[in-house]
């Protein structure tokens, strides 16, 4: 979960919505030379190219499913392999803190799964996004956020960050590379590399190279860097794109899927194996994805950390000296025993149990509703002050959370420090498990999540606390459910929504539109689970973890499994038409409501042989007498009752996209009556007719509907009724409190 646009601490309650980018492209000059190697590395001729393309620059949500047998097929997911491993990193690193500097060796295999040779292959060098202005991640960071995201910092001079290759060999030979522009951005971004082989690789063969690399690592703007002594090293290191075959994720033919690192973009990577020695000062605490392999080696006023984890898709570590560890555990049905460990400064050490428990308690939740959890280590790490920009951030077995001086039970502080804890956890499942390709389909991980956390959130009866320590001492304290949350920035805010939930990362409109990736997928599952109710959706859902489990799912393989196992298919097929592939606007309302008696009318009428006619008089008469006559009989009668029936006439309106509603009508003597609404039509007319008048109708009564985009038309009364703009007002009240009590936490 990129942080950048969250607006710090104000992410959890706003639910991403505000301050996000797209990804439209400019031409930037270059910021610096290519890398020696790299520049005097001829052209490739037209013989050399390898016949592979790439996944195309707007590949976005895919509408069909993934064969039976892609990525290696189903996996137990508990027994080794747990995935299909295509490649394996061994890497060697040494940690220079005064400068900043990462010096590392790799020696890299990878699997050539076609049934083609491979002549060169593509790396992501996701650190040069931070190389300088000219970058695809900083171009569109300012073209679409202002130059603003996660946080204030700006980068001076020495502060930038990137990562050099020194050297590529396959075997004894050299190897040339040069940089590539898969999505047509900037010449001058160097975030995917291509590297001419010295020998091709044969079908189903293997490849192996060395590399060594230096890191510049930048000082903390976003997501990785450093800040004084503390180091938190991501997207560091070489890494080999992913080669997908027909039948995977919509690929009807071998594609590279590596794109550039687009500011709202995340990772996508092949499982394999990671074997890692870290090299650091004396007295720095080291966390990192995997299980540390006994302690650590010391030697020459240094120590060596060695890690090891197999079945992951990346790699992360911290480095800080004077940092404290608590650790803790957990033990569920089906998976091993976890060691659960939280490194954290001092400055924020009440920030370290709160972590710790709910960690803890996430890994009980997703395990119980999702799957086991498979590894045996999850590492959380706090992030210094001055260094919030780091926080929030996810690896597989390893994230970091946020810092606070003071956790005060039930406070507002504790709910944003819980919320951003439980989603990091939770990307180790949809993001790490699951594989997603969070270029290409960011809501299957970061709305996905999104929707699951707050699940857990609501499960455990936290509700958001929204207001203020000064606003409590007058009185003032509304906690509102979390999916209300969700529903304000992913429709109230932003409804229409400029793009598909299941657009990209970087091919939006604007900064607010991605935020909907978060909060608009929260509240499409919301409504879908609302539907089809709890217990087919978590059925479904768990279908798809233990069908797609390592095995990088498509958005068209998720709705395959919820259409499957929840027995709902035409529900989940329309809901996935409507908000997932398109951009429906849903708005139900009432059109028109009235309850009337039926009364006697006059006129003429055939009947025994001749016309009788009844005139006005006549019929006030009847009238009066029945009246009298039915009050004595009825001496107790509520208001709304009498001797004749009412005729009760609702007319609703779609003003969008259709979706079924359910439908009440309130009568007089405290009866209702409910019906389903799920005509396609922009219109339809119910009529009821009872002996009683109708007072009230009202569209979605037990409020579950989080899509439709004003719930202000949803009721009519027959009386004026102040309670539906009072409710309203007060939830716009709340999130504007909101807003401010959130400024006193930043």
């Amino acid at each position: 979960m990129p942080l950048h646009a969250r607006m710090g601490r104000l992410r959890v309650l706003l639910i991403t919505g505000l301050c996000w980018t797209g990804a439209a492209l400019a031409q930037a000059p270059p910021t610096r030379p290519l890398p020696a190697t790299a520049s005097s590395a001829a052209p490739a001729s037209v013989s050399s190219v390898a016949p592979i393309g790439f996944a195309a620059s707007d590949a976005a949500a895919v509408r069909t499913p993934s064969s039976a047998d892609a990525w290696g097929g189903v996996h137990t997911g508990m027994q080794a392999p747990l995935s299909d491993r295509v490649v394996s990193y061994q890497i060697d690193a040494t940690l220079h803190p005064d400068t900043h500097i990462v010096d590392a060796r790799q020696h890299m295999t990878w699997r050539n799964r076609s049934d083609r040779p491979v002549h060169a292959v593509y790396l992501h060098m996701y650190l040069n996004a931070f190389e300088g202005p000219g970058s695809t991640f900083f171009t569109e960071r300012r073209l679409l956020a202002q130059g603003h995201s996660r946080g204030k910092a700006k980068l001076k001079a020495g502060q930038w960050g990137h990562i050099q290759l020194n050297s590529v060999s396959q075997g004894d030979a050299p190897v040339r590379w040069r940089f590539v522009h898969p999505d047509g951005g900037p010449t001058s971004d160097h975030t995917v590399v291509r590297l001419e082989l010295a020998q091709a690789v044969p079908a189903h063969g293997t490849l192996s190279l060395d590399m060594d690399f230096t890191d510049k690592l930048p000082r903390v703007v976003e997501r990785t860097g450093w800040f004084g002594k503390f180091h938190l090293v991501a997207q560091w290191f070489p890494k080999i794109g992913v080669l997908e075959l027909p039948g995977e994720r919509g690929a009807t033919q071998p594609q590279w899927n590596v794109h550039a690192f687009h500011f709202n973009s995340e990772f996508y990577a092949d499982y394999g194996r990671y074997d890692v020695h870290l090299t650091v000062p004396k007295g720095y605490t080291v966390g990192a994805v995997g299980r540390q392999q006994g302690k650590p080696v010391a030697h020459d006023g240094q120590q060596t950390y060695h890690f090891v984890q197999d079945d992951v898709h990346d790699f992360a570590w911290v480095a800080a000296p004077g940092y404290r560890v608590l650790q803790g555990s957990y033990d569920g049905a089906g998976s091993p025993h976890v060691k659960v460990k939280v490194i954290y400064p001092p400055e924020y050490s009440a920030s370290a149990a709160p972590v710790l428990k709910a960690t803890i308690d996430a890994l009980g939740y997703f395990s119980k509703t999702l799957g086991p959890y498979p590894y045996h280590t999850v590492t959380a790490v706090v992030p210094p002050y001055n260094a919030g920009e780091a926080g929030g951030m996810e690896y597989p077995t390893f994230f970091t959370a946020e810092g606070y001086k003071s956790v005060p039970e039930g406070t507002l502080t504790q709910v944003l420090l819980d919320f951003v804890t439980i989603h990091e956890f939770g990307h180790g499942y949809f993001y790490g498990i699951l594989g997603s390709n969070e270029f290409e389909e960011p809501m299957l991980d970061e709305g996905l999540n999104e929707f699951w956390d707050q699940r857990m959130l609501r499960a455990r009866g936290q509700l958001i606390d929204l207001t203020s320590p000064f606003l409590k001492l007058l009185g003032f304290d509304p906690k509102v459910p979390p999916f209300v949350y969700e529903r304000f920035a992913g429709v109230r805010l932003l409804d229409p929504p400029a793009d598909p939930t299941g657009a990209n990362s970087w091919d939006r409109m604007n900064s607010e539109s991605y935020g909907t990736v978060y909060s608009r997928t929260a509240t499409v599952m919301h409504d879908l689970e609302s539907r089809i109710g709890s217990e087919a959706l978590e059925k479904g859902f768990r279908a798809y973890y233990q069908r797609w489990r390592f095995r990088h799912p498509s958005v068209a393989d998720l709705e395959q499994s919820l259409a499957e196992a929840s027995g709902k298919p035409e529900v989940v097929h329309q809901l996935f038409d409507q908000q997932v592939y398109a951009t429906h606007h849903v708005d139900d309302r009432v059109g028109a409501f009235s309850s009337e008696e039926v009364l006697p009318q006059p006129g003429s009428q055939f009947k025994g042989g001749h016309w009788q006619v009844t005139t006005a008089a006549d019929v006030r008469a009847t009238i009066a007498r029945t009246r009298k006559q039915w009050k004595a009989n009825h001496p107790d009668a509520k208001p709304g009752t009498g001797p004749y029936p009412w005729q009760t006439v609702v007319v609703l309106r779609h003003d969008g996209a259709a979706m079924a509603q359910t439908v009440r009508v309130n009568f007089a003597d405290g009866s209702h009556i409910e019906r389903t609404w799920d005509s396609a039509a922009p219109w339809q007319r119910m009529v009821f007719e009872r002996p009683v008048r109708a007072v009230s109708v009202q569209i979605d009564p037990a409020r579950k509907a989080y899509l439709d985009a004003n719930k202000l038309n949803d009721s009519r009364t027959l009386k004026a009724d102040g309670a539906a703009s009072r409710r309203w007002t007060a939830q716009a009240s709340a999130l504007l409190e909101t807003l401010f009590g959130s400024l006193e936490t930043l």
